[in-house]
């Protein structure tokens, strides 16, 4: 990874939080994936933390990215700078 790669900052709130063990991470935008749509960063974080709930929790997860909520993932291009928040269902009752 060079110092130079695009990066985005993600943020893990409930069972992503806990399925990772972490509350945020950086993580380098893929130089060969132009333009790098924020529907692969599910299929990239869940590579990164093989072997946890991580990929079933993102299933249902939804995004915001700048504090924005993401309707559709695959409109997203995430060129880096960006802080993309990772929001799990949340049960209630």
């Amino acid at each position: 990874m060079s110092a130079s790669s695009p990066q985005v900052t993600v943020l893990y709130f409930a069972a992503a939080s806990t399925a990772t063990g972490l509350s945020f991470e950086r993580v380098s935008i893929p130089a060969d994936s132009a333009p790098f749509r924020l529907s692969a960063l599910a299929s990239l974080l869940a590579s990164r933390h093989a072997g946890t709930s991580l990929g079933k929790v993102l299933e249902g997860s939804q995004w915001s990215v700048d504090a924005e909520m993401v309707d559709d993932p695959k409109d997203v291009v995430l060129n880096g700078g960006e802080e993309v928040a990772v929001i799990p269902p949340v049960s209630g009752g």
